[in-house]
């Protein structure tokens, strides 16, 4: 392992904290201009060079930083899911009531597909490529189950204001979920445009209703 260089080390002896490295920065920039590219386009139909044509930075650069497009596509999805995997915890955090929590959480999860639709088609872009191609399989494996994570954190709240007990296990109630996600993801990106906010709508419905189903009453 390399050691890290003087400049670094004066910045954590000053602050405490080690600050992110210019490196770091740089790499992030690539990643947020690559997710762009990597949403309206998907995995197979981008190369490096599509990314840097498409962001301010030259080929060469892109290149420097990441030495093929798995690499950076990876570094994409960790990038992007660092906030991802804790988007509803602030809804967990503010819930006082088991009606509370489920309407909040079905319109936060509505909220993420109406704003964020094309990071979200890339996820499941990706989730689908890990199958085949061995590199991304570690990195999609460990972010679906930090998602799995995050969404038992939330039936787990949803059963303590209920004063009940979840009926189903971790990975049965995020396959639920997610599958309803999926579809509702998919009807809002391939169906008219005039009709997403309907699309939006009923997916809510549907997770307000599913998730009384998920505590034993």
């Amino acid at each position: 392992m390399a050691a890290p260089s003087p400049a670094y080390v004066s910045d954590v002896v000053a602050s405490g904290v080690a600050r992110p490295s210019k490196h770091d920065s740089r790499r992030d920039q690539l990643a947020e201009s690559a997710l762009v590219t990597l949403g309206e386009q998907g995995y197979a139909r981008t190369s490096l060079r599509d990314i840097a044509q498409r962001s301010p930075f030259s080929h060469g650069v892109v290149h420097y930083y990441f030495s093929s497009k798995e690499e950076l596509i990876i570094y994409c999805v960790r990038y992007y899911k660092r906030t991802c995997v804790t988007r509803y915890d602030e809804v967990v955090d503010n819930a006082t009531s088991a009606s509370g929590l489920r309407e909040a959480f079905a319109d936060k999860l509505a909220e993420t597909i109406r704003e964020e639709g094309p990071m979200h088609q890339l996820w499941y872009d990706l989730r689908n490529q890990s199958m085949f191609e061995p590199a991304l399989r570690d990195v999609i494996l460990d972010i679906d189950g930090q998602l799995e994570q995050m969404v038992w954190r939330v039936v787990t709240r949803y059963a303590e204001l209920a004063d009940l007990d979840p009926a189903v296990d971790p990975t049965s109630c995020y396959g639920m979920l997610d599958g309803l996600f999926h579809q509702a993801l998919l009807a809002w990106a391939a169906g008219p445009a005039d009709a997403r906010e309907e699309v939006l709508e009923v997916f809510s419905d549907r997770v307000d209703t599913l998730m009384p189903t998920l505590l034993h009453h």
